[in-house]
């Protein structure tokens, strides 16, 4: 696979397109998670999020420092160079010979789930999350899956 393939799938990571149900995609996915700490999923969580901030969309939410940016693609890079490269280099290649490239793209998939739920676990996340309640209307959601 070429770089050009390699970043690619690394770049869809962040989407979630679905991911594969294959044995050496789960085992990719279980090495990547089992090979990052804490941090490491925070690192990522950053990069995700301040690679959204640059959307149109959201740069009216979101102040972002000049280098924050670039601080956070480099710490990101060496992220995926050494969990790839280094840490689960063989359960990449299983993974990528199974089912090509998206392989990437599921497996961490997999790891920014796991740095979304350890981020949503916070009391500060989880305190303005509930704030959605304030604005759901319960009945019409009840009525639209038959609830009671």
């Amino acid at each position: 696979m070429n770089t050009k393939n390699l970043l690619l799938g690394l770049l869809l990571a962040a989407c979630a397109l679905g991911a594969q149900a294959q044995p050496t995609v789960d085992a990719f996915a279980k090495c990547l998670s089992e090979s990052t700490t804490g941090k490491d999923r925070k690192d990522l969580a950053r990069w995700l999020f301040l690679s959204m901030s640059a959307h149109p969309d959201m740069k009216a939410v979101a102040t972002v420092l000049p280098s924050a940016p670039e601080e956070s693609h480099r710490i990101a890079g060496a992220l995926f160079t050494r969990l790839i490269a280094e840490q689960c280099p063989k359960q990449a290649k299983a993974a990528v010979d199974a089912v090509g490239p998206v392989a990437i793209q599921s497996a961490f998939t997999v790891l920014g789930q796991l740095a979304m739920q350890e981020l949503m676990a916070d009391k500060d996340v989880a305190a303005g999350m509930s704030m959605l309640q304030r604005h759901i209307d319960s009945a019409k959601l009840q009525a639209a899956i038959g609830g009671k």
